[in-house]
């Protein structure tokens, strides 16, 4: 039986939980479920809003109405006010862009991915302004060949135009050092973004508090 928000602790409840420790205290979870208010028939609240923040990862800025209303629960206010919101933030950040001086700027934009307990690869598309033009997941799971295919990574910001690209992963347990894995991985997609004339800028490993970037650690990519 869907479980309804009123039914969680009180300390556990995320519109509580935001106003006791603030919106950055809560997870992406949380905050979509604030949003969606209730759930639906069949699917409790946060259940529909993990199912959404995963969606909205893969989508990145592209993510449409129509999108948000195939899911069992969402009509089209629910869909309209999540788009708003969305929107709204992207326009008081940067209404031009997000423009990165380096590519270890990334991180901030990109830490809330740390909180998930499986690897996230992250796939974010440069101009040649060093404007961040989207940001995607990739793949969900063990980052390696078969979860990082060039297609897969490449297919967005080809269709972004993208003069650059960023790679990411977190790292949910675990040293942010660099696997064999990882430096194979990186380095095939380097040399698929040079065959197409993207480069590939940096990839950057994180958790909550740190960060480890290719780039200035001197990894050969």
């Amino acid at each position: 039986m869907p479980r309804k928000i009123t039914d969680l602790p009180e300390n556990d409840r995320p519109r509580e939980r935001l106003i006791s420790k603030g919106a950055a205290a809560l997870s992406d979870q949380d905050l979509l479920a604030i949003l969606l208010g209730r759930g639906a028939r069949g699917v409790d609240v946060m259940t529909l809003a993990a199912r959404l923040s995963r969606f909205i990862d893969e989508k990145g800025l592209d993510v449409r109405a129509e999108d948000l209303i195939g899911f069992d629960g969402v009509g089209i206010a629910k869909a309209t006010l999540i788009l708003a919101a969305i929107e709204f933030v992207r326009r008081r950040i940067k209404p031009e862009g997000v423009k990165i001086k380096t590519p270890a700027d990334l991180v901030s934009h990109i830490r809330h991915y740390a909180d998930r307990k499986q690897e996230h690869f992250l796939c974010a598309s440069v101009n040649g302004a060093n404007e961040v033009i989207n940001i995607r997941v990739v793949s969900i799971g063990l980052v390696d060949r078969s979860l990082a295919h060039p297609r897969e990574v490449f297919a967005d910001p080809i269709a972004d135009r993208a003069f650059a690209v960023i790679l990411a992963h977190n790292h949910p347990m675990g040293p942010l050092r660099p696997s064999p894995a990882d430096i194979e991985i990186t380095r095939k997609l380097r040399k698929a973004g040079e065959i197409m004339g993207i480069a590939v800028l940096d990839h950057i490993i994180f958790n909550r508090t740190e960060h480890f970037s290719f780039l200035n650690e001197g990894v050969d990519f």
